[in-house]
């Protein structure tokens, strides 16, 4: 007979529910909690979900990109000095250089920022992949080039501000699409979420594959809709100042929201997100097999180049100002969240979703240590304990993996 550690395994595999996500929505919710009691009611406010909504964009378009590096054993300490040095250069561009008011000027400077984005990755990865500089060194030199560059531009100068238009893609009064627009994204949000389970479970039929328990299905699609929808409402239920205008889903988050999708699809259904987790599992056998591994490597970090102009465009446009320091040690934030997601630091195991539930977790705790008033002294000490925190669980559930029965 089956115990209750049995029971509760098979309703989680019923439903599709991986214990180590039910884990980390667990510690979540925990420091959610903890953090709503320690600010006196101030971090579960609609105001500061939706403000940490916006912050964790930065964060997450980043991790989608850091899981894959990771994936494919390599890391990249230079994403935080990218992002700084691609928005340095785009407030030079759009301030500067390209004329103030034009029509052009804000998809002319994101058409910059993304080249000098990718640039700076593909040139990393150049190295990485076709002179087999290790991926720590190579980035480790991009962190202190790029971080140098960016101050090199204005000696240090800020420029400010952005236009209007650009502003809308970091958030703020303007950077959200209001309650109409949001309701009708979770609809059909929930109406794709609900046909695309259906469509799965009727392929798996057709195939001869095995299937879920109607009810684990009911409860597994219920779980979708209430965080689709509870996400809209919570967006929906925070005001603008002095008025009673819902402010809606904010931009920032609908951009990460695309990228994580796309980046879903590119890792399940590309024959270059399957050489990348091949990579991880077997760098050797993956090359042998005729994958040309040193391409996927390059653009690899082509790619993460242009997520980290991306998270640049975001950063700059909610200062409203290109800044020579902008996501300074943004990196450590990133790869915590990736590895509190589930990413091995062994390569071949991560998963762009868990790597958004980590970055929500890495940001709720410096923005709940930011409420409480924590010296950033202090917030540093405890960011750095729980990446060796991270890791430290990321190991021991490995080990176990490797020693349990099959």
């Amino acid at each position: 007979m089956g115990g209750p550690d049995s029971t509760a395994r098979g309703i989680l595999q019923a439903i599709g529910i991986d214990a180590r996500v039910l884990a980390m929505l667990a510690a979540l919710i925990a420091i959610w909690l903890a953090f709503h009691a320690l600010t006196d009611g101030l971090f579960l406010t609609p105001r500061n979900l939706w403000n940490l909504a916006v912050q964790t964009s930065v964060v997450g378009v980043l991790a989608t990109g850091m899981v894959l590096i990771i994936v494919a054993r390599h890391i990249d300490l230079s994403v935080g000095s990218v992002l700084g040095f691609v928005g340095m250069t785009l407030a030079v561009f759009q301030v500067t250089i390209f004329t103030p008011g034009a029509g052009w000027n804000t998809p002319a400077t994101i058409g910059v920022a993304l080249a000098v984005g990718i640039a700076a990755g593909a040139f990393q990865g150049w190295w990485i992949a076709y002179r087999l500089v290790p991926a720590f060194i190579v980035t480790l030199a991009g962190l202190l080039m790029f971080r140098g560059g960016a101050w090199m531009l204005t000696s240090g100068r800020t420029l400010a501000p952005m236009e209007p238009d650009f502003q809308v893609l970091g958030g703020g009064l303007t950077g959200a699409i209001g309650a109409p627009a949001s309701w009708a994204l979770g609809l059909g949000a929930s109406v794709i979420v609900v046909a695309l389970a259906l469509r799965g479970r009727q392929r798996k039929a057709t195939f001869g594959f095995p299937v879920r328990p109607w009810w684990g299905e009911i409860v597994r699609i219920g779980l979708w809709l209430a965080a689709i929808l509870g996400f809209v409402a919570t967006m929906n239920s925070y005001l603008q100042p002095r008025t009673s205008i819902p402010m809606g889903i904010p931009v920032p988050v609908l951009i990460l929201i695309a990228i994580v999708l796309a980046m879903e699809v590119m890792t399940r259904t590309t024959a270059f997100g399957r050489y990348i987790y091949a990579m991880g599992g077997n760098p050797e056998a993956t090359r042998l097999s005729g994958v040309d591994t040193r391409k996927v490597t390059f653009i690899l970090f082509a790619l993460m180049g242009a997520l980290a102009a991306v998270a640049g465009i975001i950063a700059t446009a909610r200062l409203n100002a290109g800044t020579n320091s902008t996501g300074e040690l943004a990196e450590l934030s990133v790869i915590a969240a990736a590895v509190i997601g589930g990413t091995s630091l062994a390569g071949g195991v991560g998963t762009i979703s868990g790597a958004i539930l980590g970055a929500i977790i890495m940001q709720s705790l410096q923005n709940g240590m930011v409420l409480m008033g924590l010296p950033s002294a202090l917030q540093s000490v405890i960011i750095g304990a729980v990446l060796i925190i991270a890791v430290w669980i990321d190991v021991t559930y490995r080990r176990r993996l490797t020693r349990s029965p099959t």
